[in-house]
């Protein structure tokens, strides 16, 4: 079925039916739904959502490393995840090896070029401010400039050690440099998160928004520090990043009450998080904020169009003629669901996101 197919009778978020004719691996028509013609359809009922490909911009997929490594289509397209974002597993010494390693997976891959060039060869890639090294750092870009999207610098006190904020002084640095905004990890302090926001910029993103730490992103009532509303106004983008230790119920709580919502929704999701949760899945972490009350399309348009946008491929995020198939496809289904965080607090649900399959880069796959 990759030369030519039709995804028959599938719903838009809208709730509105098409059928979607692939051909060549491209989005050659949409059709009114029973309409489109061809030896393979594949007919949906009007009971499975189609959207374009779900985007996850942080996952560590350098199989390599321990803790945080996976296989690429273990966490990409078999999760229904067609685009994955690498988030700074590997720095300037090990890139290409990351590179190399994604030629023979389906998934799209993209990464954030870690700041130190260690990367995640350890846990406190930051403690050593020789690991810093911008002349390596500038000439990996060069050679892998349409796969890098940014630079990762995770901040806080177990990465960075005794140096306080001084590494993401020398990533903004970096930054400045290479034209590459930054994504910056917040987690135990110190430093200081107000510091920490005080050094972000347009475009540059915070990727574990909504965890629980006493260093996190609301005061002790939950409400928004005023940093953070400065950050929020001057472009800096939200990502939930969830993780095995970033992402809380409570604060997510706090955050919809004052209207502070993400841009992105990531999993944060390596071999140790999928196995054993709290993340599992894209599909369960998408399931969290359904529970939390934000509406489908939010959530899609998180994993989709915002990602996107980020990313600056307007086509990963849209479902349009001519465009290379991508297409993650799913159902909301009525069913009592335990959803867990990071700090062990259950919630119930009714309903969950269930993934059906995928069509990546023009090839249906069911999941």
């Amino acid at each position: 079925m990759k030369d030519h197919f039709v995804l028959q009778n599938v719903k838009m978020i809208n709730g509105s039916s098409v059928d979607i004719i692939v051909e060549n691996r491209k989005i050659v028509d949409i059709v009114t739904a029973g309409t489109g013609n061809g030896q393979n359809l594949v007919d949906y009922n009007h009971k499975v959502y189609v959207s374009s490909g779900w985007i996850d911009m942080h996952v560590h997929a350098f199989a390599e490393f321990e803790p945080y490594g996976d296989d690429v289509d273990e966490i990409g397209y078999k999760t229904g995840v067609t685009t994955i974002i690498d988030a700074g597993s590997t720095g300037a010494d090990n890139l290409t090896k990351l590179v190399n390693s994604c030629k023979s997976s389906k998934t799209n891959v993209f990464a954030f070029l870690n700041i130190s060039r260690i990367g995640l060869e350890r846990i406190d890639e930051l403690s050593n401010l020789n690991w810093l090294d911008e002349e390596l750092l500038i000439k990996t870009i060069a050679e892998h400039k349409d796969f890098i999207v940014g630079l990762k610098a995770r901040i806080s006190k177990s990465v960075v050690g005794s140096n306080g904020v001084e590494p993401l002084k020398i990533a903004r640095k970096f930054s400045k440099e290479t034209d590459l905004p930054l994504m910056v990890h917040i987690g135990s302090g110190p430093p200081n998160i107000n510091d920490v926001l005080d050094l972000l910029e347009n475009k540059d993103i915070i990727t574990h928004y909504l965890n629980g730490k006493s260093n996190n992103l609301f005061d002790e009532s939950g409400r928004p520090l005023p940093k953070l509303l400065d950050a929020i106004d001057r472009g800096v983008h939200l990502d939930v990043g969830h993780g095995n230790a970033s992402f809380s119920f409570k604060t997510a709580m706090y955050a919809k009450e004052y209207g502070i919502k993400f841009d992105t929704i990531s999993t944060d999701i390596y071999r140790k998080n999928r196995l054993n949760g709290p993340v599992y899945n894209m599909a369960n972490v998408l399931t969290k904020f359904l529970y939390l009350g934000y509406s489908l399309e939010e959530i899609i348009n998180a994993v989709t169009v915002n990602a996107a946008k980020w990313l600056k491929k307007p086509e990963l995020g849209r479902i349009s003629i001519g465009d290379l198939a991508n297409l993650t496809l799913f159902t909301v289904e009525d069913e009592q669901t335990s959803l867990i965080d990071s700090e062990g607090d259950e919630k119930i649900t009714e309903q969950k996101i269930v993934v059906k399959g995928v069509v990546i880069n023009g090839e249906h796959i069911e999941c």
